[in-house]
């Protein structure tokens, strides 16, 4: 509507619709605002048109300049009181008073309000003092309705759109907070995701990575020794592909996974093929299980397979000798330790994922992850408890 109707085509209807709001009331008539008679009385009717004119022409400056436009208001409405005082000039300059408070800077509305109240409580006294009878007070309303009334209307006004600015203003802020919440969520999804493909994958990779070396390295394989090779190296493929299907399954699943095949989904009834796996690449593992064939929750199960996954690949990739792995599960909690020599020399280079992922995964379930490498050993405990309340966690 604004750019289609500018503002100051506004400003000019209001200008035009007071003057001929005036010129209607003077053809009529009843334009005389009946005061008394001025010093000027004596002259012409007529002449009372031009500072109703110059009034209306005020109503051009009500955004450009109002404080202007008010001072010239009021040098027209004292001439025209010493004509006699007309009604349409009046009229108008409460129109002027109400645009300087609400388009003028601050100290206008606070003078116009302060000069309202002293003139009309003036105008009344004078009004008394004047016509000798108690009567006269009705000149002081005359000055608080053309000056106090729009005064106090405008500076509502202008409270209301300032009110409406600051609304607006957080409505942005709001809005442009809601976007980068939204921004950022995506981004920590997708690193989420990035942790979850490395944890699917890694192992399985490593695996392969690990036989194809084995057979490269070899100065005259053997055919059984290659056969043996590619065997495992398919398997690990296709348990990879196997494992990134049922992920996927996971963040396509809308529900809370209960109503997935049980089959589908890797956990600790898993955990022979997780150690048969790491034992064909080549790293010795001492397991001690217990409770690992009750029943656990669909997302305790699924983090302790993941954990223990990422914990034989660590040991195989920067540990040497036996790794010792127990993994406990009673009525209250899964406790996952591994310990494993540190292999001696620099340490071997990755990603960070791992053990990040871990570490998430037992802190989304209200459990703990410490890994750290201590006289010359690394240590791994994660302890996931079967029941939490995400509530208390926050």
């Amino acid at each position: 509507m604004t750019a289609r109707w500018p503002s100051w085509r506004t400003d000019l209807a209001i200008s035009l619709v007071s003057f001929a709001g005036g010129l209607l009331l003077y053809a009529a008539g009843g334009w005389r605002m009946f005061l008394g008679d001025g010093p000027w009385s004596g002259a012409p009717d007529w002449l009372l048109l031009v500072p109703m004119t110059v009034m209306a022409g005020c109503c051009l400056l009500r955004r450009l300049a109002p404080g202007t436009a008010e001072g010239i208001g009021l040098v027209a409405l004292a001439a025209d009181t010493m004509l006699g005082g007309s009604l349409g000039t009046a009229l108008i300059f409460t129109q002027v008073v109400y645009d300087a408070c609400v388009y003028g800077r601050a100290w206008l509305w606070r003078a116009n309000l302060i000069g309202g109240v002293a003139g009309s409580v003036l105008a009344a006294v004078a009004g008394v003092l004047l016509s000798g009878d108690w009567r006269g007070i009705v000149l002081g309303l005359v000055v608080a309705l053309v000056v106090v009334l729009p005064t106090v209307t405008g500076i509502s006004v202008r409270q209301y759109r300032e009110q409406a600015r600051i609304q607006r203003q957080r409505a942005e802020e709001t809005a442009r907070l809601a976007a980068w919440e939204r921004r950022q969520a995506v981004a920590d999804e997708r690193a989420r995701m990035a942790r979850e493909l490395h944890d699917v994958v890694a192992n399985q990779l490593s695996a392969i990575a690990i036989h194809a070396t084995a057979v490269l390295s070899a100065p005259d394989p053997s055919p059984q020794l290659v056969r043996r090779a590619v065997e495992q190296i398919r398997e690990s493929s296709v348990s990879g592909l196997a494992e990134m299907r049922q992920m996927i399954g996971l963040l396509r699943d809308t529900g809370d996974g209960e109503g997935a095949d049980p089959a589908a989904r890797p956990g600790l009834a898993s955990l022979p093929q997780l150690l048969a796996q790491a034992q064909a690449t080549g790293l010795a593992v001492e397991a001690h299980t217990a409770g690992t064939d009750r029943a656990l929750p669909v997302s305790v199960d699924f983090a302790a397979h993941r954990i223990v996954g990422e914990s034989l690949t660590n040991a195989w990739k920067h540990g040497t000798g036996t790794a010792v792995l127990r993994v406990d599960a009673d009525a209250d909690r899964v406790l996952i330790e591994m310990d494993n020599p540190v292999r001696p020399g620099p340490a071997a280079t990755g990603s960070g994922h791992g053990l990040i992922g871990m570490r998430e995964r037992a802190a989304l379930l209200g459990g703990t992850l410490t890994a750290a490498a201590v006289d010359g050993r690394w240590r791994l405990r994660a302890e996931l408890p079967l029941r939490h309340d995400p509530a208390a966690s926050r």
